[in-house]
């Protein structure tokens, strides 16, 4: 099934809130429950307190606000909420746990903590919250600091959370004293029982975020790289497949994917195209010791670059991952303001499941998909990260794209309105409610309400 914009757009509701594509939309939810069956829960309502717009029904519980007090007394709440998810505790608990993208000019940085810090320069890190039954947060902790720019991540099938470093700054750059770009793991109960250890074998570079295959142990891995040379697609072999907290220390394969014939992904226009025979090149030297990885050697067959690869998500027997958007105008081969692609590791198949402008008959600017996630519903949550007002979208299995959740933070002046990014949505265990955080100012919202209304 395939339909243009101005068709998803009208049939949605959602002219006018920047976002649709044209895509068979079904293959997102594969081995998922079936997709809600309508075009959303409503219009959404101005929100008196300025900061949530929601359809009717819905309401939300600020759960964090950068600048509180940590209930740990660690210190503050860091700035820059980003990619986040949610994992079940013991008693009904709920554990959170919380990325924050800052750089050295951080505003609140992510406090040190003795056995939790990797480097006592950086400013980024996690912070985990634990939520009792009632949805009230009953603790709040740094869960892992001292490292840079934590962008997004992904949980693992054994209850952890892999936090991404977007950076490539070494020792002596930025005035941090250790190699940054790693990938960390982050226990949500009790971190110190991971620590802040590098996974340097799973590579240095601009790490995005990451998906599991259950089944097999592999790691999938993003690289948002916007300026040319742009960022690969990557896979990790782990020594240890068999997976289990601590696991990913034992090493592995890195591996950087090609598609024969197609140095950029940017230059597929068509959904539904296919690749058969994908290929995977060990990486010569996943530490970048002297050259970024998606700029080295991979032979005269080359490797297949994609400007911004963002979020990435496992679904079915299918790893699913995002190309926020492309620019030709920045050294792209074409134009997209987003593309969703799937890849089938048993048939070794790549597939354009979902492209988002701008060859469509409404263009406007901050379309660009970030993170995602599949809700319990069946559907998918998108969080859009552009210029504008920025929204949280579900999308249907037919297609309909509706407007769940509106940013009325504004943090810009009231002639020059910006609005910062949503990231991070996730979902409980139980289905019952949406966290999301607003990157700034940084906001961790818990959203509830008639899910299941249809």
């Amino acid at each position: 099934m395939s339909a243009t914009r101005r068709e998803v757009l009208a049939r949605s509701g959602a002219l006018g809130v920047g976002i649709a594509f044209t895509g068979a939309v079904s293959e997102l939810f594969t081995g998922t429950a079936a997709a809600l069956g309508h075009s959303g829960y409503g219009p959404l309502l101005p929100d008196p307190d300025g900061l949530l717009d929601l359809p009717k029904g819905f309401r939300y519980r600020v759960l964090s606000r950068e600048g509180d007090e940590l209930r740990s007394g660690e210190g503050q709440v860091p700035s820059n909420h980003d990619g986040m998810s949610a994992f079940a505790g013991r008693h009904g608990r709920v554990h959170l746990v919380r990325n924050h993208e800052n750089r050295v000019t951080g505003k609140i940085g992510v406090p040190t903590v003795d056995g939790l810090t990797y480097d006592p320069m950086g400013k980024g890190g996690c912070t985990a919250l634990t939520l009792d039954q009632r949805g009230d947060v009953v603790g709040e902790r740094v869960a892992i600091a001292g490292t840079a720019v934590n962008c997004a991540g992904g949980p693992t099938p054994w209850g952890t959370w892999l936090t991404c470093e977007e950076t490539e700054d070494k020792a002596g750059t930025n005035g941090y004293t250790k190699d940054h770009g790693f990938i960390f793991e982050v226990d949500p109960v009790d971190p110190h029982r991971t620590g802040a250890v590098p996974l340097t074998a799973m590579g240095r570079f601009q790490h995005e975020a990451i998906a599991v295959d259950p089944k097999r142990g592999i790691v999938y891995e993003t690289e948002d790289a916007f300026l040319k040379p742009f960022g690969l697609f990557y896979r990790f072999l782990p020594n240890k497949p068999e997976g289990g907290r601590g696991s990913l220390r034992a090493g592995g394969r890195l591996q950087a994917m090609r598609v024969p014939g197609v140095p950029d992904l940017s230059s597929i226009q068509e959904t539904g195209a296919s690749f058969d025979r994908i290929e995977w090149v060990d990486v010569p030297d996943p530490l970048a010791s002297g050259t970024p990885i998606r700029d080295q050697d991979f032979g005269p067959k080359g490797i297949t670059h994609a400007q911004k690869l963002e979020g990435c998500y496992w679904g079915g027997s299918s790893v699913y991952f995002v190309s926020s958007f492309a620019h030709s105008s920045e050294g792209s081969a074409a134009d997209h303001y987003g593309q969703i692609w799937r890849y089938e590791p048993a048939a070794r198949r790549l597939t354009l499941v979902i492209v988002f402008g701008p060859d469509t008959d409404v263009q406007l600017p901050g379309e660009s998909p970030d993170n995602i996630c599949l809700a319990p519903s069946g559907g998918l949550m998108v969080c859009e990260d552009g210029g504008g007002a920025q929204h949280v979208f579900g999308v249907t299995r037919r297609g309909e794209v509706y407007p769940m959740a509106r940013n009325r933070q504004n943090i810009g002046t009231p002639d020059a309105p910006e609005w910062g990014e949503f990231a991070g949505v996730t979902f409980a265990p139980d289905g019952r409610t949406m966290y999301v955080n607003c990157y700034t100012p940084g906001t961790t919202f818990a959203v509830t309400g008639p899910w299941s209304r249809h």
